[in-house]
């Protein structure tokens, strides 16, 4: 769905995702995708074990054991540009925390199936309190393709609601279901490089694999002790690169416990 910025957090607040064509152009990207091959190349001879056992994603590309801290200020200015600060103040009602960066890709097994989640299952949480986070944390993902690819599939509106017991079942493995089965009403967004895809992590989605897929997500939550827990401080730019990074107060947050 094409939508404009003023529309951003209608489209959300409804379907709980956005997405964004052409959000950034080559120009914008080339820097980013250099840094993100860097990281993505030393990151798989590390854990080669990881993607012999089908690993789909990797985490904490703003850490220090694989960039040096130049490639790691490109990350930080990226996340904190204007651009993308805008997208952000129209989905939280104050300055959220950044919480992580992701990076998408292919597993090695071209026969490896996807699996439908809610980010909020990985967490330890009982299904009550998951279900309860729903409406009372927040954590989004700003998805940027870097290639074509077949984007992702999300059920929409499930960032407001819990399973029915057919997406439970499926979700969780339960009576014989998988999670890979096709669920009712879900809606398909391929992207295109440049694209950006703005979607709640609390609702049913799950990534599309093929073509070369790689798309770098940016995490930012509500400033919130038991959503911070989980942020890396080495993940953090270092005081010296805080001063003149904008919006830092983003950052500053994400240190807060």
């Amino acid at each position: 769905m094409r939508v404009s910025a003023a529309s951003i957090a209608e489209v959300y607040s409804a379907q709980g995702y956005v997405h964004l064509p052409g959000f950034f152009c080559a120009a914008q990207l080339s820097e980013l995708q250099e840094v993100v091959a860097r990281f993505h190349a030393a990151w798989c001879d590390t854990h080669a074990d990881l993607l012999m056992a089908g690993a789909v994603n990797s985490a904490g590309l703003t850490g220090s054991r694989f960039l040096c801290a130049r490639d790691r200020r490109v990350l930080f200015e990226f996340l904190a540009q204007d651009a993308v600060r805008a997208v952000l103040e129209q989905l939280f009602p104050a300055i959220p925390a950044f919480m992580n960066t992701q990076l998408f890709f292919n597993p090695r097994n071209p026969d490896q199936r996807n699996y439908w989640h809610r980010d909020v299952q990985y967490t330890g949480m009982s299904l009550e309190a998951q279900q309860q986070a729903l409406s009372r944390l927040q954590v989004v993902h700003l998805r940027v393709a870097l290639q074509p690819e077949p984007g992702m599939e999300f059920v929409p509106g499930t960032h407001r609601r819990w399973d029915t017991p057919d997406e439970f079942a499926v979700r969780t493995e339960l009576q014989g279901r998988q999670r890979w089965e096709a669920l009712p009403g879900a809606v398909q967004v391929p992207l295109r490089e440049g694209d950006m895809l703005v979607f709640s992590a609390n609702m049913l989605h799950r990534g599309l694999y093929g073509l070369d897929r790689l798309a770098f997500d940016m995490l930012f939550c509500d400033p919130l002790p038991e959503l911070l827990a989980y942020v890396s401080q080495d993940c953090l730019p270092q005081a010296s690169m805080l001063e003149s990074l904008p919006c830092a107060q983003m950052f500053e947050l994400a240190g807060a416990r």
